[in-house]
């Protein structure tokens, strides 16, 4: 007798193990992440959402879950976490209610169903990122504190060395980013990938703050920063999200917060996140270019690089006199 193998089964089976025994149905596999993959299934009739770390990935979901139950708390809106932990095999997991909605930001953007959410999501997300911001940095442990600037360039660096290539427009963001570095001494949790696609919206508006493996102790500018990063606008010409002004975003945050936002502080940010996106399509390229993942759709991105490099000069117009460019 042959004995073949079954992965829905198997996995069926062992979240079946971790949820005590509840009859598991309707697993279906919802997205294949570089790190991770989600599958929505039912336990007993329950909604439920999984996610599975692949191996290879380095990330402790142990800290991500941390994240949830401590954000949770703070009173940002997140996915009720059910379980967490390995599975015998070895991956992590966690398991997560299913929270009815949209994260595609182009219907976001623009179906009539979201024309009521489009006019209350910049200061739901203010609030959101507040709460974000409040949480103890002692609840959580083990989250990374790093400098976004040196992190980004050494990437480049190592990148310019491997592929043989120049970028002047990311030089000349790096000299303005570390002639102009704002003063700030508050250190937070960071959400650190904040923006369309990784929340969870309905007609109403905010429903859920998602995708929180990117998570770390920084400035809180960062999150606010990379919201307004172009290319989080999907084609729309309102600087946060695609949906509304900067003072919108800063006024609604100081108001959340009780702390001040300054606008300058947020362009810096905005400069740097455009610059770190531009530096990951790099990265992704390279995976192919250097022959570790051959893949059409890490090439495809590799010609985002100059969508970036463009917006980094129009992050920078008006700026040239603090670098003594004409």
């Amino acid at each position: 007798m042959s004995s073949h193998s079954d992965p829905i089964g198997d996995l069926a089976a062992a979240i079946s193990r971790v949820l005590e025994g509840r009859t598991i149905t309707e697993l279906t596999r919802l997205s294949g992440g570089a790190s991770r993959e989600t599958w929505r299934f039912g336990a007993d009739g329950e909604p439920l959402i999984i996610q599975r770390q692949r191996s290879g990935d380095t990330r402790d979901m142990e800290v991500e879950a941390s994240v949830l139950r401590a954000a949770a708390v703070a009173g940002v809106p997140v996915p009720r976490l059910v379980a967490s932990g390995r599975f015998d095999e070895g991956a992590r997991y966690i398991i997560q209610s299913w929270v009815e909605g949209e994260t595609i930001a182009r219907k976001i953007l623009r179906d009539d169903v979201y024309a009521s959410a489009r006019r209350s999501l910049v200061g739901q997300f203010a609030t959101a990122l507040a709460a974000v911001h409040s949480i103890p940095i002692d609840d959580v442990a083990g989250l990374p504190a790093t400098d976004q600037m040196a992190q980004y360039r050494q990437s480049l660096d190592d990148l310019n060395a491997q592929l043989d290539q120049a970028h002047p427009a990311f030089e000349l963001a790096f000299r303005w980013l570390e002639g102009n570095r704002p003063a700030s001494a508050r250190r937070t949790v960071v959400h650190g990938d904040f923006r369309l696609g990784n929340v969870m919206v309905g007609p109403d508006g905010l429903r859920a703050v998602l995708d929180w493996e990117l998570a770390h102790i920084g400035d809180p500018m960062e999150d606010l920063g990379w919201l307004c990063v172009r290319a989080w606008r999907f084609g729309s010409e309102r600087p946060v999200a695609g949906l509304g002004a900067r003072e919108a975003l800063l006024t609604g945050y100081e108001a959340a917060s009780g702390s001040p936002a300054d606008p300058d502080a947020l362009r810096w940010w905005e400069v740097l996140g455009t610059l770190k996106w531009g530096i990951m399509c790099m990265l992704q390229a390279s995976a192919h270019l250097l022959g570790f993942s051959r893949s059409h759709e890490l090439a495809a991105i590799g010609r985002r690089v100059c969508e970036n490099e463009y917006d980094i000069m129009l992050a920078l117009e008006g700026r040239w006199s603090t670098l003594g460019v004409a």
